[in-house]
């Protein structure tokens, strides 16, 4: 969709002014820009209150702007639920809510159909959810039925006690055991669905170990104590061990999708405190994987 700002909305947000002539919500306009899905003259813009100018163009998908998310059946498994909460295990290839590029179906959408409760809680459009996974990554989320919980939930992520370790096949051996990569990302401004190790963005924190060496390939451990996007991904490519699979950040080959399992998701439970320790099995494709690393050269996918 195409928007030419009129004189009268000169200093104008662009988050207003999508959501007032673009026919959104606020919190759809919020999304769109957020995701990257805004151009302003032919430029992505992913600042909320960047004033607009009259006579500039803004264009969007207004697919992506849909404020009714439909429930539908999206299959993933449920490895613990009670009242407040449940953890699933996300198969890989499943968009986890509505985005730039993503319209559905989603992970949002599947549990939706699930827990038809959890309309209301937390953001619109991603009802429920605490945190996200890439697309191809698989694993472990946790996903908040009530206000309460995701209330707390949220709280503890930021707080960091939370533990989201992954799995990952690398190409390289890192130069010691276990390390820790600290380096600040950003969105990288010329392919805005990539990130970027850039000085002045975010803190991103990224704890590594080795579980298993392979010859040419690692099997690595990660701990987040931070959780941008793209994290694990970008701050693996930059220290020279990319990830198996990852067409974006590292090579195609040494698995037959990108190799990144969210394996173990530990945390005090928000409403009753105990504790909540559980573990998610590497899929079939990446433990065939691993099996062909070890047995030598050669790589699949």
């Amino acid at each position: 969709m195409r928007i030419v700002v009129p004189d009268d909305y000169g200093g104008e947000r662009l988050d207003r002014t999508l959501g007032r002539l673009g026919g959104v919500s606020r919190a759809a306009a919020r999304r769109l820009i957020e995701g990257g899905g805004v151009a302003v003259d032919g430029i992505v813009v992913d600042t909320l209150r960047r004033p607009v100018t009259p006579g500039e163009v803004i264009e969007f998908e207004p697919a992506v702007a849909e404020e009714l998310l439909a429930p539908v059946p999206v299959d993933f498994a449920v490895v613990y639920e009670d009242a407040h909460l449940a953890v699933i295990d996300k198969p890989t290839g499943v968009v986890v809510h509505p985005g730039a590029g993503d319209p559905g179906p989603t992970l949002a959408a599947g549990i939706l159909h699930r827990w038809p409760e959890v309309r209301g809680v937390g953001d619109e459009g991603r009802w429920g959810i605490v945190h996200r996974l890439d697309r191809e990554t698989s694993g472990l989320m946790v996903v908040a039925l009530t206000a309460a919980s995701h209330a707390g939930l949220r709280q503890m992520v930021r707080r960091r006690e939370v533990t989201r370790e992954y799995l990952a096949l690398v190409r390289g051996t890192p130069p010691a055991p276990s390390g820790t990569v600290d380096a600040p990302l950003d969105r990288d401004r010329r392919r805005p669905t990539r990130r970027r190790v850039a000085f002045g963005g975010r803190p991103a924190r990224t704890h590594y170990r080795v579980e298993e060496a392979l010859g040419d390939w690692t099997l690595l451990r990660l701990t987040l104590e931070t959780g941008r996007t793209h994290q694990i991904r970008v701050h693996l490519a930059s220290i020279g061990l990319p990830v198996a699979g990852d067409r974006v950040y590292g090579i195609a080959t040494g698995s037959p999708r990108m190799f990144l399992h969210a394996q173990r998701l530990a945390f005090d439970h928000p409403v009753g405190g105990d504790r909540i320790d559980v573990a998610s099995p590497l899929p079939p494709d990446l433990a065939e994987a691993v099996l062909t690393a070890r047995s030598g050269p050669g790589t699949t996918g």
